[in-house]
């Protein structure tokens, strides 16, 4: 099985820089989103396999493992271009050196080591830090805030190191203690004929080291749950259920491990007449018949403040009007959409008297069958 072409993925040479892949990922990721390619599994994919390659090679450090063949989808361990779908497992095929058949492994990077001889084994030391969780709030905006940007204060609950042990989930005055099965390494090997197999140590869980005296505080798990308050920034143009992203602003990682992110969700609220469709803002303009049979100037609204637009003579109900440029920001990419205005004429329910003998003098001026074309 071949490796992932990162490279070839975004369309870009080895020596790319970074603006050259932003620009390209920036491409394909509106190709291949979602919200443009709904129901479509192969865009789906896609766009997975674009924003996966966006990753790792906007990672300097990512990058050059990847570079190198020593992370899993570049070169591949051993030159083999062995690659899994993602970082966490190794799935392998007949080409396997040896002729090791139809075998499937899933694990961590030094059990994969391990399981070629134990060119990893025992000098991958203690379990790497783990990622932390990822957290999602929902802000709620107004509609003029969401075409502008604004910076929304967010309060979310998430894991914090506790400040009794610092951290090592052992009561202040002690230290937890080397686990005597695994010797610190936080995995156990088995031999399984050819291939020694890893697996966390069933004594400490992985840790390396055992909680004779958890602390009272977070009894031994190193973190507390608390509330937290910080502010983000909302970007202009946002729609109702955008979802922004926040590296690195989620919570923290276990063992060193680098922090998740935070992912915003808006929710904007309805404006008394301005819509919005993508980046067009729209709006229902209502106008008198005479204004629709007369022609008119009407002072219209905008986020920009008002402007005047021209309806002509003789504009039917249902007509819109484009406004270039008096939309909404354009949340990817540069500009803003247009301003729809769409004609409404209002037919007044109740008429008085002289008004019923003016409509009556009118049809009688111009007789027009209306509906001539009806047979």
């Amino acid at each position: 099985m071949n490796g992932k072409d990162y490279y070839g993925v975004l369309g870009v040479g080895k020596d790319a820089s970074k603006d050259d892949i932003k620009k390209a990922y920036r491409k394909l990721a509106q190709k291949y989103h979602p919200d443009k390619n709904p129901n479509n599994k192969e865009a789906e994919d896609k766009f997975k396999e674009v924003s996966e390659a966006y990753e790792v090679l906007t990672d300097d450090e990512k990058r050059s493992m990847y570079d190198s063949g020593r992370l899993f989808g570049g070169a591949g361990a051993y030159g083999t271009g062995y690659g899994p779908q993602d970082f966490g497992g190794f799935y392998g095929s007949g080409d396997m050196p040896g002729g090791a058949q139809g075998f499937s492994f899933t694990g961590d990077l030094g059990d994969i080591f391990n399981l070629f001889g134990g060119a990893g084994g025992a000098q991958t030391g203690r379990r790497r830090g783990q990622r932390g969780n990822d957290v999602e709030v929902t802000v709620n905006l107004s509609f003029d805030d969401s075409l502008k940007g604004v910076y929304v204060p967010v309060t979310m609950t998430r894991s914090t190191v506790c400040d009794t042990c610092k951290g090592t989930g052992s009561a202040p005055g002690t230290l937890p203690e080397t686990c005597s099965t695994c010797g610190g390494r936080g995995f156990v090997s088995q031999d399984q004929g050819l291939f020694g197999i890893s697996r966390p140590c069933p004594n400490c869980g992985g840790r390396g080291t055992i909680i004779r005296n958890p602390c009272p505080a977070c009894k031994g798990a190193g973190s507390v749950r608390s509330p937290k308050k910080i502010k983000v920034r909302i970007p202009a143009g946002v729609t109702n259920g955008s979802r922004i992203k926040f590296k690195g602003k989620g919570e923290p990682g276990a063992g060193g491990g680098p922090p998740g992110d935070l992912y915003v969700v808006t929710k904007v609220a309805r404006h008394p007449y301005f819509g919005r469709k993508n980046s067009n803002i729209t709006m229902e303009l209502p106008v008198t018949y005479p204004e629709a049979a007369l022609g008119t100037e009407v002072m219209v609204p905008t986020i920009d403040g008002r402007v005047k637009l021209k309806i002509p003579a003789g504009t039917e109900g249902g007509r819109t009007f484009r406004l270039k440029g008096k939309g909404a920001p354009k949340l990817r990419g540069k500009g803003s959409g247009d301003m729809l205005v769409t004609v409404k004429v209002v037919v007044p329910k109740k008429l008085t008297k002289k008004e019923k003998e003016l409509i009556r003098g009118l049809e009688e001026v111009e007789p027009k069958d209306v509906r001539a074309h009806i047979k």
